[in-house]
Formats: structure tokens, C-alpha cells, sequence
């Protein structure tokens, strides 16, 4: 029995159940039935307002341990969920042979047998290989050659037969056995004896930390549990430090113990539930750096190499509104800060013995519209990448204060300073992609600024960026602000209305879209798809100041710039009204929920890839783990009632109504932590009874994955393909044929 036959059976049997009946269209054509939720109507009061929420019962009152263990699910959760999938599959079921070609298509563009490039640090030089079939990446490292600084002094080291590289840790062997497993971080001792790993092992981002002594191979007993998965040794080897995960999945601790076992020591603990906290060290190795924010206010706490067991120093208080953060360049500090009004930041210096901001000296003056994005250090020089319409640009600065750019003449582009893995060095890295052109990894000669390509990304089965236009339009918001809109399309693709668009967008946090490069979707645009990024504001795009214009209380704006870049496309050729397919995930998936509901009209389809769209459950919710740290996004809808009336004027969920909506695909993950899969289960079960026009509303839940979705490289891809083949289906109509 085939893959299209199992469906097919699955659909024909489950009439005694509630995941699929069948209903009789015609005297021979049978459909598809869509499961029907049950409503359980909850009154919620709040702040003097009252809502109903008739699908509440679908969000596990034990979701906590759920995360950890989705076998814990309670059943009639399962049951729905699993009735959910199995219809979109019955429905979905005429694309399988294109999910296969796209599949095929996407993993014929990656080299299987890749590796990263080399990192030096010591002697040694790391990095991270693929094997072919692999799902996984191999972490390496080779003995190092030539001439480079260690501890002041040159070192040079010649081998006339090049050295075996050392195999440090085989993630597939990790993986074997388990549905999920993803290393979320890995990192060798700064005297090259041990090497850490943080695996998630369900999707939950619960992690654990193991650590292996690279003499004998072994990995220590006694691995640290329920750790978000950010850690760091101590400078000299002899700790390390991590950041624990308590049980509403929030970090909340930073930990410290002997790096071979030995008794756990309390280093920090946050009381407010709204700060996110990390552990780190600083680029000179001299501080281990305790990083304390929230979107609006930071704080930084630091310990002296020489004492790794002194207790935490606060580098400057936190103070409401102004953010920093902090590093070290060997006899100074060098922060980057919004202090003093600099929206789009400013670089500071600080003496090491004195470095609260009463003693903060201008590094880089403040530049509006110029958003400096961070910062990177080595012995004698500062790298910065900055951001201005959507493109970045790389600084370098040296001691003396002279400085040059790193630059693309080009209308869209990613330009990303990758700093440098040790310290006593000039040479930092950088890398640059197009949408028409494969990612090139450039070594950069600070002093001589002589630039070496060391790897251009390969693509197996063939491109040529000369068949690829690459575009940058500005699209006209209704308050006049200009959206930039990045397009890719073949030069063979007419701009005349015809050709289906995918319209990506995001827009929240401060993280922008870069314009870079992706093999993936190639696999749109190479069948005359336009596939294009809106800028739009609650990213940084266009500096900091973009991102503040459109949170809390101008969080629309968001939504506005998306449907005026879909209309501006629409205006230029590149698109028209219900011929394009719009696409999101996590904020971006919310931004879905919201012009899904503004403006139906515009699309033929819309993917809301782990969407929040629960905005008030879910702000509402303190024991989620990021409701309190993103109050200051969304604003607080326990205590302001005004946040409350802003919020529930566009949360997805709430607004949906009887109209006419386009075909919608959900999709989410049981283990998610970040945007629960009860949220889009519930504006799924909403969605499909209200809409008006006869499309299909599917749900796709991955129950053995969280927010980013499988772990394994190819079982992604065919997440990817899942998705693009339904974008294809939808412009198609293809459920009038399911």
C-alpha cells in the first residue's frame, strides 16, 4: 500500500469517528469531511469586559508537563488533532506527487557532504560537517597550521601530511532512536579539553547539557537537566555556567559547578518574570558576562576571570526604556546602548574598572536612520554591521578611530559580520547573499583589508544568478510611510498580473527579513512564481525606529504595510487581488490572522506557520513562558485596559466572523513552547464555520516537533515542500477535486 492509498483508506474508515466522514457532492464524487470542533462555551472576565471562548478546552490544563511529555496529552485533545491531520492529508491528498518533485527539487540543491568553514581558535580549527544521507551535522575539529597568536606570542605550525580531523560529536547518532532531537548549542573549553552540547530532545526546548572529555572520549556522568540550552565555561576551564528553565518553561537561574561534577551553585536568579537571562563570556575572555533584557530594558552583571566563583557585579542598573549591551576589548568596555534618545543606537567606551554610564564616552555618535545591529571584537579593531533601507553595511574601526566599510552595490542583499572565534587576530568574517546569488564566506583582513573567499555555497543540481531579476520597491503606506518590498522572480516571468506571488512577511520584535538567499524557494519561482518580502514595520528594516512605530498601541501599522505592499505589487504588475498567497510564522503568523481577517479579498491563500492568534488568551496567561517578557510588544491586558480594548480591535482569533475567507493552512507543534499548539488548533476550529466562501481551512500539527518544526534536515524540507504545494493548491483550487 502507497502513501496516496493509506490516505485514501484512512478517509474511507473513519466514519465511525470524528476525524473524517464522507459526504456525497455529486452522484460519483465523494469529499472529504471536515472534523467539527466541539464548543464549550467559557465566560472570561476582565478589567470589566466579557468574552466567550467556546474552544478553550482544547488547551491542556497540564500543558507544562506536556512539553516535556506529549504522551501526556489528555485524549480528546489527541483525538481532535489527529482527526485534523488526517483530513488535511484526505484533502491535500492530489499534491503528494508535488510535495515529492519539490522535495526531490530542494534536497538536490544542497551538497549532502558540506562542511562549514573552518573556525581557528588556538591550535586548532573547528567546524561542522554533513555526510550524505545524513540528517544531522558531525561537529570536528583539525589540528591547526600555519602562523597565528596565542597568549601574545606567534605560533607557527607546519605538517607535511595534512592532519586527521577528530570527530567531537556525531549528532545522528544522538538522534538515533527518538522522534526529535536537535543540539542547540555546542562549544569547546577555552583550553580545548572538553566539548558541551545542549540537546532538546522533544521539540520543547527543555534541555539537557552533556559534557565530553575530549582525551578519553567519554562523556561526564551526571548531565545538567532542564536548561534552556545556553551555557558557557568559565575563561579558565574550570566551570560552567548555564541558565536553568523552571517549570512555566521561563529561565529564571544562572547556574555554576566544576566543569568534571561536583556540587551546583546559585550564581544569579531574576525576580522578574519579565526578563529573559543568558550567560556568556566576553570576546577578550576576561569577564564571564550575565545578560539580563527585555525589549525595552537591559542589564548586564559580570565576573572577573580571575575569581569565576565572585559573586555578580552589576555593570549599570537597568532603567525603563533604555537598553545595552555590553563587551569587553581588553582594557575597556564597549557597549552598545539607545541611552541618551539614540533610537537607532550609539557605541559607547567605559573605563573596566568604572563602567556605569556615568562614565559612558561616545564611540560612534548616534546617526538616525543608520541602526547599528551589534558589534564584534578583536584585538584591535571593531566590526559593527548597521542598517539603513533594508540593506546592512560593515564598519571597521580601529584603536586609533579610522575607519572603513564593507559595502554591496546592489538593490537587495544580505551582508552579515560573523566576528571572529578567537581573540588575538586580525582577520574577521563576513558573509553576503542575493536572492538570485548563493551565500559566498569571505576571511577579512582588518589591518591589510584584503579579503579571501573561502567557501561560496554550492548548489548540486545547477544555478545561474543571471536568470534571477532581483527588485527593491517602495510600497506607499496609508500614512506615507515607504515599505521596502523585496522581489525575486526568472527573467522569463512576466510582471503583468499573471503569475501567482507569495508574499512573505513577519514584522515584530525588531528582527528584520533579510534579503538573502534560499534555495527553497526556488522551487516556487522556478515554476513562475513572483516570490516577495515585505519590510514592514515592527522589524527593523529601516532602524529601530521602524520597529518602535508599530508596537503596543501602532502595532496595525504592521498589518497596514502588509496589505499595502500586497497592493502596491498589485499596482506594479507583480501580483493581482486573489492570485497571491501570503505567508508567515510565530509573529508573523499573527500578521496572517490579521490581514486575513482586514482583507480576505486579497488572497488566494494564506500559510500561518505556528501563528499566534490568541493574543488575549495568551497575554492574559502569566503562567505562559513568554506572556510577562512581551508585555512590553503587545502591551498588558490584566491591568491596562486600554492595551486590552487595542488588542482585542485585531487578535485573529477573536475577530473572526462570517465572510467570504481565503483557503488557510495552520501549522504548529505539540512540544511548541513559544506559540502553543492550542493556538492555532482553536483559530482553526473558529475559522472553518465562519467562512463563507466554501475554501478549506487545514490544520497541520506536527506531533513530534516544537516551534522550529522537524529537526532532521530533510524531514524539514518536506515541511517546506508540505507548505508550497498546498501555496500551488490554493492558487489552483485543487480542493475542487479533493
Amino acid at each position: 500500500m502507497n502513501r496516496r492509498e493509506l490516505i485514501a483508506t484512512v478517509a474511507a474508515t473513519a466514519v465511525a469517528g470524528p476525524a473524517l466522514a464522507r459526504q456525497t457532492t455529486g452522484a460519483s464524487m465523494t469529499r472529504p469531511q471536515a472534523p467539527v470542533a466541539k464548543k464549550i462555551p467559557v465566560t472570561i472576565e476582565q478589567l470589566g469586559r466579557v468574552r466567550t471562548d467556546d474552544y478553550q478546552w482544547m488547551k491542556d490544563d497540564n500543558w507544562q508537563a506536556v512539553l516535556r511529555d506529549p504522551t501526556l496529552i489528555k485524549a480528546e485533545v489527541k483525538e481532535h488533532l489527529t482527526a485534523e491531520n488526517a483530513y488535511r492529508e484526505a484533502m491535500m491528498v492530489s499534491t503528494l506527487p508535488l510535495q515529492a518533485t519539490m522535495f526531490d527539487e530542494m534536497k538536490g540543491r544542497i551538497k549532502e557532504d558540506d562542511s562549514s568553514v573552518p573556525a581557528p581558535d588556538g591550535g586548532w580549527e573547528y567546524f561542522v560537517e554533513y555526510r550524505t544521507g545524513d540528517q544531522h551535522p558531525r561537529y570536528m575539529r583539525v589540528e591547526r597550521q600555519g602562523s597565528w597568536m596565542e597568549d601574545g606570542a606567534p605560533v607557527t605550525r607546519n605538517f607535511i601530511v595534512a592532519p586527521t580531523p577528530q570527530l567531537l560529536l556525531d549528532t545522528n547518532a544522538l538522534a538515533e532512536g527518538k522522534a526529535y532531537s536537535q543540539v542547540s548549542a555546542a562549544d569547546h573549553s577555552p583550553d580545548h579539553a572538553l566539548f558541551a552540547y545542549a540537546e532538546d530532545a522533544q521539540g520543547s526546548e527543555v534541555h539537557q547539557i552533556y559534557i565530553k572529555d575530549l582525551a578519553t572520549g567519554e562523556v561526564l556522568p551526571d548531565p545538567i537537566g532542564s536548561a534552556t540550552g545556553d551555557f558557557t565555561f568559565s575563561p579558565d576551564s574550570q566551570w560552567i555556567f548555564w541558565t536553568n528553565r523552571n517549570d512555566n518553561g521561563r529561565p529564571d537561574k544562572i547556574f555554576r559547578r566544576p566543569v568534571r561534577g561536583g556540587e551546583t551553585s546559585l550564581v544569579y536568579e531574576e525576580d522578574d518574570d519579565g526578563m529573559f537571562i543568558s550567560v556568556g563570556r566576553t570576546s577578550d575572555d576576561a569577564f564571564v558576562l550575565i545578560s539580563i533584557a527585555n525589549q525595552e530594558t537591559s542589564e548586564a552583571r559580570v565576573i572577573p576571570a580571575a575569581t569565576p566563583t565572585a559573586t555578580p557585579v552589576v555593570l549599570e542598573p537597568r532603567h525603563t526604556g533604555r537598553l545595552y549591551d555590553a563587551d569587553h576589548w581588553g582594557d575597556r568596555w564597549v557597549i552598545r546602548t539607545n541611552a541618551d534618545d539614540s533610537i537607532d543606537f550609539k557605541i559607547v567606551e567605559a573605563p573596566t574598572a568604572t563602567p556605569g554610564k556615568a562614565h559612558w564616552t561616545d564611540l560612534v555618535a548616534h546617526a538616525p536612520g543608520r541602526y547599528v545591529e551589534g558589534v564584534a571584537l578583536v584585538k584591535d579593531f571593531i566590526g559593527r554591521q548597521e542598517r539603513a533601507d533594508a540593506n546592512t553595511t560593515i564598519v571597521i574601526r580601529d584603536r586609533a578611530g579610522s575607519e572603513h566599510q564593507i559595502a554591496v552595490d546592489e538593490p537587495a542583499y544580505a551582508l552579515s559580520l560573523r566576528g571572529a572565534s578567537e581573540f588575538d587576530t586580525t582577520v574577521m568574517r563576513y558573509g553576503y547573499s542575493s536572492p538570485s546569488t548563493p551565500s559566498s564566506t569571505y576571511d577579512y583582513d582588518l589591518a591589510t583589508r584584503e579579503r579571501t573567499l573561502r567557501k561560496v555555497q554550492e548548489v548540486p543540481s545547477g544555478h545561474d544568478p543571471a536568470d534571477y531579476v532581483v527588485e527593491r520597491l517602495n510600497a506607499p503606506a496609508a500614512d506615507g510611510a515607504l515599505v521596502p518590498v523585496t522581489i525575486v522572480r526568472r527573467k522569463s516571468t512576466p510582471v503583468d498580473g499573471s503569475a501567482p506571488l507569495l508574499l512573505y512577511g513577519y514584522g515584530s520584535y525588531g528582527i528584520p527579513m533579510s534579503a538573502s538567499f534560499s534555495t527553497n524557494r526556488l522551487s516556487l519561482v522556478d515554476r513562475g512564481w513572483i516570490y516577495a518580502i515585505a519590510h514592514i514595520r515592527g522589524g527593523s528594516d529601516k532602524g529601530w525606529g521602524w520597529f518602535l512605530d508599530a508596537r503596543r498601541f501602532t502595532k496595525k501599522n504592521t498589518f497596514t504595510d502588509f496589505i499595502a505592499a500586497a497592493e502596491h505589487l498589485i499596482g506594479s504588475g507583480h501580483g493581482k487581488a486573489g492570485h497571491i498567497v501570503a505567508q508567515g510564522g510565530s509573529a508573523g503568523g499573527l500578521l496572517m490572522g490579521a490581514v486575513n481577517n482586514m482583507r480576505p479579498d486579497l488572497w488566494a491563500g494564506v500559510i500561518g506557520q505556528v501563528p499566534f492568534v490568541d493574543v488575549i488568551n495568551t497575554m492574559s496567561d502569566t503562567s505562559l513562558p513568554l506572556t510577562p517578557p512581551e508585555w512590553p510588544e503587545w502591551g498588558n491586558p490584566i491591568e491596562d485596559p486600554e492595551a486590552y480594548d487595542y488588542m482585542m480591535s485585531y487578535s485573529p482569533y477573536d475577530n473572526v466572523e462570517a465572510k467570504a475567507y481565503p483557503a488557510v493552512l495552520a501549522t504548529g507543534g505539540l512540544s511548541d513552547p513559544r506559540v502553543t499548539y492550542w493556538e492555532p488548533e482553536k483559530w482553526v476550529a473558529k475559522l472553518r464555520p465562519a467562512t463563507t466562501s466554501g475554501k478549506p481551512v487545514l490544520l497541520k500539527i506536527n506531533m513530534e516537533a516544537g516551534h522550529a518544526g522537524s529537526s532532521g534536515r530533510f524531514d524539514y524540507l518536506k515541511e517546506v515542500a508540505h507548505d508550497y504545494a498546498f501555496a500551488v493548491w490554493a492558487i489552483d483550487r485543487g480542493w475542487e477535486t479533493a
